[in-house]
């Protein structure tokens, strides 16, 4: 793994690197959306198993979805409600997404907005990324920059004399809940503590 400065970290993520940075839950691995299939393949993970679009804000991540007015008033109240932090929406997604995102099923996407300080400056820059956590598949998240350069030679990540690389979230993923057209199905119980009965 190669420790660069913010500002290298930012330009090496949007020339199509894959890039880890902290987030509030787990540290992620990121690329912009169309080079998606870097993460599958650096992970060992299944095409059946999509990756999130995560954003500096809502507002940047709301074209990558599609849905009726009913819909969007829905979503956006949860959205406020949550964001920025750790529940990932899972939406139908529109044509602006790249399919490698989700191989498996193209017509959804799962979205987020961390409750991070150097993840949002971070994504305010790239605009929004592929995410996932930094881990083999089917491996518990790493936690630390040792672990992360272990396992990932190859991926950009901020120097820790800079101190922000230090910052870690709470090593619990982000609570997943997609939408099934009518309400709400948890996917994941994550930081975000949710129930079917308060509908997200």
């Amino acid at each position: 793994m190669t420790q660069v400065s913010l500002v290298d970290l930012i330009a090496g993520a949007r020339a199509g690197l894959l890039v880890s940075f902290p987030t509030d839950t787990v540290p992620a691995l990121a690329t912009l959306p169309e080079q998606a299939p870097l993460i599958f393949e650096a992970k060992r993970r299944s095409q059946d198993k999509p990756l999130i679009l995560m954003g500096a804000s809502a507002e940047d991540l709301w074209p990558y979805v599609q849905g009726n007015e009913n819909e969007w008033k829905i979503w956006q109240e949860v959205a406020s409600r949550y964001w920025p932090g750790g529940l990932t929406l899972v939406l139908p997604a529109s044509d602006r997404l790249p399919k490698q995102m989700n191989p498996h099923d193209p017509n959804t996407i799962g979205i987020r907005v961390p409750n991070s300080a150097i993840a949002q400056t971070i994504l305010a820059q790239t605009g929004p990324l592929a995410t996932t956590s930094a881990n083999f598949s089917g491996q518990p998240p790493l936690q630390g920059l040792a672990e992360i350069a272990d396992q990932f030679p190859q991926v950009l990540t901020l120097e820790s004399t800079q101190g922000r690389a230090e910052v870690s979230g709470i090593g619990v993923p982000s609570t997943v809940c997609k939408w099934t057209g009518n309400n709400w199905q948890i996917l994941r119980q994550g930081t975000v503590k949710l129930t079917f009965e308060n509908n997200c």
